[in-house]
């Protein structure tokens, strides 16, 4: 029976290609974009449409539409929001249809643009960063969250108007509204943000004052990264190291998690373990999600065009507790459903007879029918497979029919009774759609297949009617069919061809129906699993209308007629820790303790000990072995302190000196032995927990310990309390002799004990000594001049001071003392040491053989080191003894008071040499030891350096005079003018 379409066709405009957020299609030349449709109140659509420029790759211009005829005429609004604006995404509130929030394209500027009546008008309004995503409050239609790209969360409370910050460094879309009737304010948010470390915690704040000190975190530790869920009454978070999940999901640590559905009051989850890489296992929870039972193992997954992960499950609409999943089984994927929530599964019985009416011979479990499971990523596309609640029991899928799942030779396929039975409509994929309140289906080639054509069954897809609604074969990229209004309105959008311009078919098919439907038109349909009445606990039968029948169904389409409650066996219970066997029966699981009392039980009062069995949850069967299978009450024991838990409220395990320290103290069982428990409890004597401030550094062992007449439990952590390092010097000889060990000392301030790192930087090498003490022995095996450096690390600062030492088999020393006025002049820092040393070093003698040291402090005294000649290897008797006689030279001459020098005008500082301690000469032979050790010793008292500020001029007037005939004998030239 052919019937007639009343079809407008409109051309939005020419090379102007729909834009939206959800997919993208390519073609050979083009990219062309879906559009961005809202069909908001009564008769109005918006579309969103960009240009996108192949040679620039991005996108120069934007066009917005409106229609108020359902699609008929349509208006183009770029002169209301700017005709050079470049537009990105346009939303509509939920609450408030009327109210529409247009983004504009960052690559061009950063606002939004607000109208309050249905699109006709906008107001523009600049935004200081750029939003990545909207969140809107569930119930206050003003108020709204935005994302923006560099990870910053704000909230608007006048519906964009203006914009305040909530939280920097949040995890994409994760981020939560408040649940209405469980959060107390309705401002509240919920988040997932990460510290200044990297760390992500668990948070929650007030939108509109979300100061540091107003924040709380829910959930002490921190938590893996883009964990959080917010979803009805229930939060989940991951908690682990390495992405180890410790949930209570698995038997063994989990890779990846979830969450599917938090309705029916369960949480289903699905949670990939460590040895999956393609599939995850799903969970069922009980009541109050802490608990998991396994649901169905290696369910498949498939790659969406963004890259994510989507576990192939399918929750069918209009019927509690019925999924369908696609499974891998010894490297096969197959299709299974249930009927409880997955207490139970099983192979689809496929169809006896082809589209011909040929017998099919398909036998289980060997053969079945298998669906593909994806939801599309185009709203505007049904998807692989689609239900509807208004018409519980049809389930119109893609699949194949065999041993296996398959993507090849595949067909549409439909069930009109709920996965009992199914029959195969076409021989191609399709897209298909319910119209009409679920009355009507309708089904459109794929949009890689141009067509003319659409397909309406008014029979379950038993009958279909062809129509044509173009004259040119279209490549049909979307239909928009608005639930929920009253009437009977399809708009198809797609194009000619690659080139062409967007086209736009509305169509009419109320001409399709003859009348309403009345009482008579409808009949009873029973729910059944093969042949069994009783699903999810009960009886139920609903109201469909009668197959053929070109009635409208109108506002109340479906209705339940009845619900009968069935006798409860043994399928309608399940528990955590149990597993059935072959027989049907539940017993413990291996790794299931069952003795185990609740947590929560304290001396004096009952729990209940579970018997293996616990209902699912949404079944409604009453009787029957209810009674046998539900839990025995029993009188809780009284039991020692176990699980007790320290840590710090940051969960870091080092603190600052004088900072602060929270300790969180936890319990998971104690009994106080006088009906008094604690469970999982914060046993800290406040809420924000118990401070302590550490007044010296040091690694410090906190020790909580709980305690009753049974017994006691305790635990410790080792805190690190640090001070930065302000300051280092390295304390090392200036001259040191081959072979000979040596120690060398870093001295910090402010002193710490245990928490400092040390790493020896000793002559050429590539890779440092590591030290947790200040001081290092080490042998230098070659002579010459070593650079010796340390680094010095301490909480989060690290500082470092360095050496030059001299290595030689032999040398002598002198030890030199100056005048008063000296001191005077000495602000004791390096700079100053240095000058004095280098013009002492140059009067004295105009050899590089010689080394003067200045030591730190006062009053000031310094080490003259007589080094020997590079080239003494043959000669080293001789040059001990030009050594010797230098040495009685120089003293000679200290002792006369004819060495000194000009400090300033008017100041002459006579240099001395000090008494008793003139060491003899030190070389490698193990005779003179001792006198290395004098050398030594003579630099270990020093005491670290007071640096002052100071201005001293490196290079001035200073000089040094030489007043007697030795000190040229001694130098062998002449002396300075």
């Amino acid at each position: 029976m052919e019937l007639s379409l009343y079809v407008n066709h409109v051309i939005v405009s020419k090379l102007i290609q729909p834009y939206g957020p959800y997919m993208e299609i390519k073609r050979p030349v083009w990219k062309v974009f879906l559009p961005n449709l809202c069909f908001l109140i009564l008769q109005v659509i918006l579309i969103l449409t960009k240009l996108y420029d192949f040679h620039l790759g991005s996108v120069t211009e934007s066009s917005l539409w409106r229609s108020m005829d359902y699609g008929s005429t349509y208006e183009r609004l770029n002169d209301k929001v700017g005709v050079k604006t470049v537009l990105s995404y346009l939303y509509v509130c939920p609450t408030n249809k009327r109210k529409i929030m247009v983004l504009t394209d960052p690559e061009f500027e950063s606002s939004v643009l607000i109208s309050s009546d249905e699109g006709a008008s906008y107001q523009k309004y600049r935004l200081s960063f750029y939003v990545l995503s909207l969140l809107f409050h569930p119930s206050q239609e003003d108020w709204a969250l935005a994302y923006s790209h560099d990870q910053k969360l704000y909230s608007s409370f006048d519906f964009g108007r203006k914009w305040q910050l909530v939280h920097e460094r949040v995890t994409p879309n994760r981020f939560y509204w408040s649940v209405s009737g469980l959060d107390r304010d309705a401002d509240l948010v919920h988040m997932e943000a990460h510290t200044a470390e990297g760390q992500c915690q668990y948070m929650t704040c007030k939108a509109q004052a979300c100061s540091e000190s107003s924040r709380t975190f829910p959930f002490p530790s921190y938590i893996e990264t883009n964990s959080l869920v917010v979803q009805d009454e229930y939060i989940v978070i991951q908690v682990g190291t390495n992405k180890l999940t410790c949930c209570l999901f698995a038997r063994y640590a989990a890779e990846d998690m979830h969450i599917l559905s938090t309705d029916q009051g369960q949480v289903f989850a699905a949670v990939q373990e460590w040895n999956q890489n393609d599939t995850y296992n799903l969970y069922i929870s009980d009541p109050r999600g802490v608990y998991f039972t396994l649901a169905l193992e290696n369910v498949k997954t498939t790659r969406g065009l963004g890259g994510n992960s989507m576990i192939d499950l399918y929750e069918v609409a209009g019927i509690k507790g019925m999924l369908i999943a696609n499974r891998k089984v010894e490297n096969q994927v197959k299709t299974y459903i249930t009927y409880n929530k997955g207490r139970d599964w099983r192979l689809l019985q496929a169809p006896s007879t082809d589209l011909e009416g040929n017998e099919i011979y398909c036998v289980l479990p060997f053969c079945s029918l298998h669906l593909q499971l994806q939801m599309s990523e185009n709203p505007y596309l049904s998807g692989s497979i689609t239900t509807k609640s208004p018409v519980p029991g049809v389930i119109v899928a893609t699949g194949n029919i065999g041993s296996e799942l398959s993507y090849n030779n595949v067909g549409m396929f439909i069930s009109s009774d709920a996965g009992n039975s199914w029959r195969q409509i076409f021989d191609e994929e399709h897209n298909v759609w319910f119209l009409d309140k679920g009355g009507a289906l309708l089904a459109v080639k794929q949009p890689t297949v141009p067509t003319r054509h659409l397909w309406i069954s008014f029979d379950e897809g038993r009958q279909w009617t062809r129509h044509s609604f173009s004259a040119m074969p279209l490549f049909v990229d979307g239909v928009l069919v608005e639930p929920g209004m009253d009437n009977q309105i399809l708009t198809f959008f797609g194009h000619f061809s690659d080139r062409s311009e967007w086209q736009l078919i509305k169509i009419d098919y109320k001409s399709l129906f003859t009348k309403r439907c009345a009482e008579g038109d409808f009949q009873t349909w029973h729910l059944h699993n093969q042949g069994e009445p009783c699903v999810m606990g009960q009886k139920q039968i609903y109201m469909k209308r009668r197959p053929g029948l070109y009635c409208m169904l109108g506002k109340d389409s479906s209705r339940i007629l009845s619900a009968e409650p069935c006798i409860c066996r043994a399928h309608d219970f399940d528990d955590y820790g149990y597993e059935r066997r072959g027989d049907g029966n539940c017993l413990p699981a291996f790794w299931f303790n069952p003795a185990t009392v609740s947590r929560s039980c304290s001396l004096g009062q009952n729990y209940l000990n579970s018997t293996g069995y616990r209902k699912v949850a949404a079944n409604n069967c009453t009787k029957g072995v209810k009674e046998m299978y539900t839990a025995r009450k029993q009188q809780c024991p009284n039991r020692p302190p176990r699980g007790l838990h320290l840590a710090t409220q940051d969960n870091k395990l080092t603190a600052n000196l004088g900072s602060n320290v929270t300790f969180v103290v936890q319990l998971e069982e104690l009994d106080f032995g006088d009906g008094t428990a604690v469970s999982y409890s914060n046993l800290s004597w406040t809420e924000e927990g118990i401070r302590h401030v550490y007044r010296s550094a040091g690694i410090f062992r906190v020790t909580a310990l709980a305690e009753n007449s049974l017994g006691f439990d305790s635990t410790s952590l080792y805190l690190h309390v640090t001070c930065p390092v302000e300051h280092v010097q390295l304390l090392a000889p200036f001259v040191v002799i081959k072979n000979k060990e040596v120690n060398l000392t870093a001295m910090v301030w402010p002193s710490h004990s245990r928490t400092v790192t040390y790493f020896w930087w000793l002559g050429n090498s590539t890779e440092p000594v590591i030290t947790l003490e200040g001081s290092i022995s080490y042998v230098f095996s070659a002579e010459g001049m070593n650079t010796v450096t340390v680094q010095v690390s301490s909480a989060n600062s690290i500082l470092q001071d360095t050496k030059t030492i001299a290595v030689q088999e032999f040398f002598k020393s002198l030890l030199l003392s100056f005048s008063p006025n000296l001191d005077e002049a000495n602000p004791d820092i390096p700079e100053w040491r240095q000058d004095v040393g280098r013009v002492i070093k140059k009067a004295l003698l105009q050899v590089s053989q010689l080394l003067v040291a200045v030591f730190p402090g006062i009053p000031t005294a310094a080490e003259l080191f007589l080094l020997p000649s590079k080239n003494q290897s043959d000669a080293r008797k001789r040059n001990e003894e030009d050594l010797e006689q230098i040495s009685e030279i120089l003293v000679s001459a200290l002792n006369q008071n004819l060495v000194e020098f000009e400090l300033k005008p008017g100041s002459r500082v006579i240099v001395y040499i000090t008494q008793l301690t003139l060491a003899p000469l030190v070389d490698s032979i193990p005779r003179h030891s001792s006198s290395a050790m004098l050398m030594l010793l003579s630099v270990v008292f020093l005491g670290l350096a007071v640096f002052l500020i100071y201005k001293f001029k490196r290079y001035n007037n200073t000089s040094l005079q030489y007043t007697g005939s030795q000190c040229f004998c001694f130098a062998g030239t002449k002396p300075p003018e």
